[in-house]
């Protein structure tokens, strides 16, 4: 039997606060194939882009643990990559759209040479080629957010975490970005993990669904959803095991009480699992993005 990729174990995650602990994650475990795409749905608050940065090694957890490829994952692991909600701050604006891509790869020690074959191969494949020297201000957001999708497939990952990366554009353009990420995890077959506030996209691009309880989470339901693939945003959406699917989801969280901030196509969820935090770049190497220009 092929040992999980991805191993979460009784994972706890609390902030302090003024009256004590404030729990986010109470007890979740799961496992992730290689190769396989998980969601994760849950309603607003629920503590689900605060599992994903334990499950990326960007916080610790209070209690539990996670395994990547067997070993413990106290840091961001190497094999690891991770595409943020906010492109507009995961992007370093001072640097054009291929330096942003092989940026990462300069601390992983990817010779040069290297480093130009995969922004040139990856801004391909995202459909980016001509803008490779545009800076992302150029740029609208669904392709803002496509730069940050190559930037994370350069650094050749066996795992790919991705925190509502389509939250912030508009419909059709959410809809084309999830076609472009299925079409990109057909060819690199990297495992994914991805947080969504909307029902309809989990169901559309996940082999399995994890629907998470109210804070503090646990894990309430795990859903296969065996939808015949190669996906298509109109027949596959018409197909009465999608819809079925769909309503299975929504009913888990409805049960629960918990479905404020849930979405379906169209509409929007808030990210109010956690304290406020900045999310960004820190300016520590910033001697060394300048270099690039």
């Amino acid at each position: 039997m092929t040992r999980p990729l991805l191993e979460v174990r009784s994972l706890a995650k609390s902030y302090p606060s003024r009256d004590g602990a404030t729990e986010a994650v109470a007890d979740i475990s799961f496992d992730v194939a290689p190769g396989e795409f998980v969601c994760v749905v849950g309603p607003s608050g629920c503590g689900k882009t605060t599992l994903l940065k334990c499950l990326a090694g960007l916080l610790s957890p209070t209690r539990g643990e996670v395994l990547l490829g067997g070993e413990r994952v106290r840091r961001p692991p190497p094999q690891m990559g991770f595409v943020f909600q906010d492109y507009a701050n995961s992007l370093l604006p001072w640097l054009r759209v291929d330096s942003n891509v092989t940026f990462p790869l300069r601390h992983k020690g990817v010779s040069p040479e290297r480093r130009q074959e995969l922004a040139a191969e990856t801004l391909g494949v995202v459909g980016l080629s001509e803008f490779a020297r545009h800076y992302p201000w150029q740029l609208s957001g669904g392709m803002q957010q496509r730069v940050a999708i190559a930037r994370a497939l350069a650094y050749e990952p066996q795992i790919l975490l991705m925190d509502e990366p389509f939250a912030s554009v508009d419909a059709q353009t959410r809809s084309d970005l999830e076609d472009l990420l299925l079409d990109v995890w057909t060819e690199y077959g990297v495992t994914t993990v991805f947080v969504t506030h909307d029902i309809d996209e989990s169901v559309y691009l996940a082999d399995r669904v994890i629907v998470l309880t109210p804070r503090p989470s646990t894990v309430e339901e795990e859903l296969s959803v065996n939808l015949p693939r190669p996906r298509d945003q109109i027949t596959t959406k018409q197909l009465p095991a999608f819809t079925d699917l769909r309503t299975q989801v929504l009913r888990t969280i409805k049960r629960q009480g918990g479905d404020r901030g849930m979405s379906r196509r169209g509409e929007r969820g808030d990210n109010g699992d956690q304290p406020p935090q900045q999310v960004g770049v820190s300016p520590r190497p910033e001697r060394e993005w300048r270099k690039e220009r």
